[in-house]
């Protein structure tokens, strides 16, 4: 969430920027409320500190009638102010999360998606001698997807995958490890994209596949029941990304300065109800209830906040380039950046089937904004406190790549070409 006194201090530009989002809120009554919560913190802090002079005054003696009186009184006192905090203060917290991140000024202002910016294309659409098909009509013919049963086993919207898909899954995998782990080759990014920015490597990690309602509302990525899985009996939520139990993996804590950047590279199986979809991508395995995700996630100082969020891309496009995948490069407006972002960027990869661009990747740039609610912060050489910076990247969301790999490397025989880049990865095995 952002700094209350800021909001005091901006109070015109916050809700600009807030609109620019799409987001309605009301500053002047949240401000009104700050009035008022801090009125009753002083009024709560003066009454106990009356009540714990005349313990002070009656201590080891008998008190009077009169001071057993005014005991009472302020105690009645102190209760009701207490009763008007705890309402007042819900209400302020309320209203102070519903504020959005503001967005940095590079980022163009749009109402809808419709205004993202292309920044770059890379390669061409894909082209065959054929009518390519869709992922879902090659995962059937070679008997690699199978919704059928699955729809049987779990309902819509799940697979099995089976096979050689499995195989190319799991080198993905082990592809993207070897990559975000290669010390040299970040360094060669960070040159090439003039970051000031260290090449310290990512770390795999698997996080847990739940999140408790405390950390998931403090890191504002917590969606409505509509869109996030809730266990009935538990205050636990499915992870619907993998950076969602990562980027709350430090709370309430003090990291130092030496260690940062933290980079880790998540795998999760995550789960989202997808709601409001239905009709949407119901065919293959780009738009699934469940679905598999490698994620970057890091945390650093304000000062390389940006420089990570830019290394990430970096990182996406290289990705995306050593599959030979065409994509261009987006920059999200305003109304699509979403609510904690700073700055937003996606990769759409070409999907021939569809003949379009679809959304494979995205990048998030959080400054400060989880971390303040999260109250993970970092210790400077000279002790001083700060509160650390966040990023999010997608490495690959393996169900919408594998759908890109499959619809881009199909033959006219319904056969599907391994990237070179993944053959080894694959025992040599050029074709699946």
């Amino acid at each position: 969430m952002l700094d209350i006194q800021f909001i005091r201090d901006n109070p015109d530009l916050v809700e600009e920027k807030s609109k620019q989002k799409n987001v309605k809120v009301d500053i002047k009554q949240l401000l009104s409320l700050d009035v008022e919560r801090r009125k009753l913190l002083t009024e709560a802090e003066d009454l106990r500190q009356k009540r714990n002079q005349q313990a002070g005054d009656t201590k080891g003696q008998r008190p009077t009638e009169a001071q057993i009186a005014e005991g009472k009184k302020l105690k009645d006192a102190l209760a009701e102010i207490e009763a008007d905090l705890t309402k007042v203060e819900a209400d302020y917290l309320q209203r102070l999360q519903k504020v959005p991140n503001l967005s940095l000024d590079s980022v163009p202002v749009g109402a809808t998606e419709d205004e993202n910016v292309v920044v770059k294309t890379v390669g061409k659409p894909s082209k065959f001698d054929f009518t390519p098909k869709t992922d879902g009509e090659l995962g059937v013919q070679n008997d690699t997807i199978d919704k059928e049963r699955a729809s049987k086993v779990a309902g819509a919207r799940f697979a099995y995958l089976k096979g050689d898909l499995v195989r190319l899954q799991f080198a993905i995998i082990n592809f993207v490890m070897d990559t975000l782990g290669d010390e040299k080759l970040l360094e060669k990014l960070i040159a090439e994209n003039n970051l000031k920015v260290s090449a310290k490597p990512f770390t795999p990690i698997l996080p847990p596949a739940m999140v408790k309602t405390e950390p998931y509302e403090a890191s504002a990525r917590l969606d409505a029941e509509e869109v996030t899985y809730k266990l009935a009996n538990d205050e636990l939520w499915m992870n619907a990304s993998a950076e969602h139990s990562l980027c709350t993996m430090y709370m309430n804590e003090i990291l130092d300065e030496k260690q940062l950047p933290i980079r880790y590279l998540g795998y999760a199986t995550s789960f989202r109800r997808e709601a409001g979809t239905y009709g949407k991508d119901t065919e293959g395995i780009f738009r699934m209830h469940q679905f598999d995700k490698l994620e970057m996630e890091t945390f650093c100082t304000p000062e390389t906040g940006l420089d990570e969020h830019k290394l990430m891309v970096a990182i996406q496009e290289y990705l995306v380039q050593q599959l030979e995948l065409p994509y261009q490069l987006i920059q999200k407006c305003t109304a699509d950046i979403g609510k904690p972002n700073a700055q937003g960027m996606d990769i759409d990869t070409w999907m021939p089937a569809q003949g379009k661009y679809r959304e494979t990747h995205t990048a998030d740039y959080m400054t400060d904004y989880q971390a303040r609610r999260l109250k993970t912060r970092l210790r400077r050489g000279d002790g001083s406190l700060e509160l650390v910076h966040t990023n999010d990247g997608t490495a690959f969301a393996l169900g919408r790549i594998l759908k890109a790999i499959i619809e881009n490397y199909q033959t006219k025989d319904g056969d599907i070409k391994v990237p070179k880049v993944l053959q080894p990865y694959m025992g040599g095995k050029q074709t699946i």
